[in-house]
């Protein structure tokens, strides 16, 4: 049996990987899927002095609690910066790092860093207008499949502009974990890990997967990713 901890992405929350989960489990399989603070169910506890730390200590906490050991943390979007900073916390209790569509930040690295300027002029707008929180990014920008996409925009909430001011202490290269892969989405609507895909797509140090999909996979393709998360278990 292998143990998986999935982590959802900005302005989302746990919900997002249920049909992954499902088919984990059918597969005999234990799977986490922690909601970040603030966001999905435990969006009555936004706030905008909620930062990246916060959101690695929430990981964290899971693996120390459920005294999780020998796991594939997978990291969606945003949660490849969390997934990051958790390797570099408890590496030694991870199989595998999974980044799915995901950021893959080098030491000190914030989201900002690896957005541009132009977007991160954007999210500091919005970030004034809005109390130091950043609203849900539509679905539609992310080519989120029809039959998902009104569900995501009904349960995506703010997310607070310090989780992506603040970078990571310590890079994905740092993090002592072997095994890593990145999945790339090739219709997620935007370019936002373009930059990402081109780094690790030649380095011999990871294993690197693509899928003709929007930037939700776990909505559009579950069954396929699961069975990548279960090759990854295998290895």
């Amino acid at each position: 049996m292998a143990t998986f901890v999935l982590v959802h992405g900005a302005y989302q929350g746990s919900w997002v990987y249920g049909r992954v989960a499902r088919l984990l489990r059918a597969a005999g399989h234990e799977v986490y899927t922690p909601t970040l603070t603030g966001l999905g169910e435990r969006s009555h506890l936004v706030d905008r002095t909620i930062n990246l730390d916060t959101h690695i200590q929430d990981i964290v906490n899971v693996f120390k609690y459920e005294n999780i050991t020998d796991a594939v943390l997978c990291g969606h979007s945003y949660g490849g910066m969390v997934i990051t900073g958790v390797a570099n916390e408890i590496g030694e209790r991870i199989r595998s790092l999974f980044f799915l569509d995901a950021y893959a930040p080098e030491d000190g690295q914030s989201l900002l860093d690896l957005t541009g300027p132009d977007t991160t002029l954007a999210f500091l707008e919005q970030a004034s207008a809005h109390a130091g929180l950043l609203p849900p990014i539509p679905a539609a920008l992310f080519n989120v499949n029809e039959a998902d996409a009104a569900r995501v925009d009904a349960t995506s909430g703010p997310q607070p502009l310090a989780t992506f001011v603040q970078g990571v202490k310590r890079g994905v290269t740092s993090a002592p974990v072997a095994n890593r892969t990145y999945l790339y989405a090739t219709e997620n609507g935007g370019d936002w890990f373009a930059s990402t895909y081109a780094r690790v797509k030649n380095d011999s140090s990871w294993q690197v997967h693509t899928l003709p999909c929007g930037h939700a996979v776990m909505l559009d393709c579950p069954q396929e990713l699961a069975e990548m998360l279960l090759a990854e278990a295998n290895d």
